[in-house]
């Protein structure tokens, strides 16, 4: 399956894997990417549909919603591992490639998985979930991070309702948990949910928290 990897201009201070939303590895999430690689970072965004069908790239409209949703409903009811296989791979290729610490990063279902490769998966010193769906209901806030875990939800969210948001701060008091004034996919410019003052919050806390995490 094809990756897409973003490299800095220098030696990278450290390689961050980002998970996508049900979109696929479409422009927006390699625009993540080419960001994070602006920061420093080694950026590689796995397929994680590669699975079930290989290239998948989507926009927003509400047949690609449609779409995503069902690829997601697919994935989800793959024996375990599923995706994280994928997401295991692509910690272990972005270790190799840059020789330093490895964290990852997340958004709506791929926030998810962002959260469940915190709990599950080795080699990873950091992550960082937006709106993860499903993450603060209970089978999701049962399980134990381990590596610091900062996530991003919006109060504006039908999604993942605030009440849930709290539940999962109360259960997880080791995890950073930010609110925002936003809807879901506020960091995703070409959706209408798009919220610059709180993607930007969340941009600048996340890029904190790498540095802190992932530095030397």
């Amino acid at each position: 399956s094809e990756a897409y990897l973003a490299q800095p201009k220098l030696k990278p201070r450290a390689a961050i894997v980002i998970l996508s939303e049900i979109f696929g590895v479409n422009k927006h999430i390699r625009a993540v990417a080419d960001g994070f690689a602006m920061a420093g970072f080694l950026a590689i965004v796995p397929d994680t549909f590669a699975r079930l069908k290989t290239g998948v790239a989507l926009g927003y409209t509400p047949e690609d919603i449609a779409q995503g949703r069902l690829l997601k409903n697919q994935a989800e009811a793959l024996p375990a591992p599923g995706v994280l296989a994928e997401v295991q791979a692509a910690v272990a290729h972005a270790d190799q490639a840059a020789g330093g610490l490895v964290g990852i990063v997340g958004y709506c279902w791929g926030g998810l998985l962002t959260w469940r490769a915190a709990c599950q998966i080795k080699g990873l010193s950091a992550a960082v979930s937006y709106y993860g769906g499903g993450m603060t209901l209970p089978e999701e806030r049962a399980r134990q991070a381990v590596c610091p875990v900062l996530a991003h939800f919006g109060n504006q969210d039908p999604i993942i309702p605030m009440d849930t948001v709290e539940a999962f701060r109360q259960a997880q008091p080791e995890v950073q948990v930010e609110v925002y004034d936003a809807d879901h996919g506020f960091n995703c410019d070409h959706r209408g949910s798009y919220n610059a003052p709180a993607a930007d919050l969340a941009l600048e806390r996340t890029l904190a928290f790498f540095i802190r995490h992932l530095g030397d």
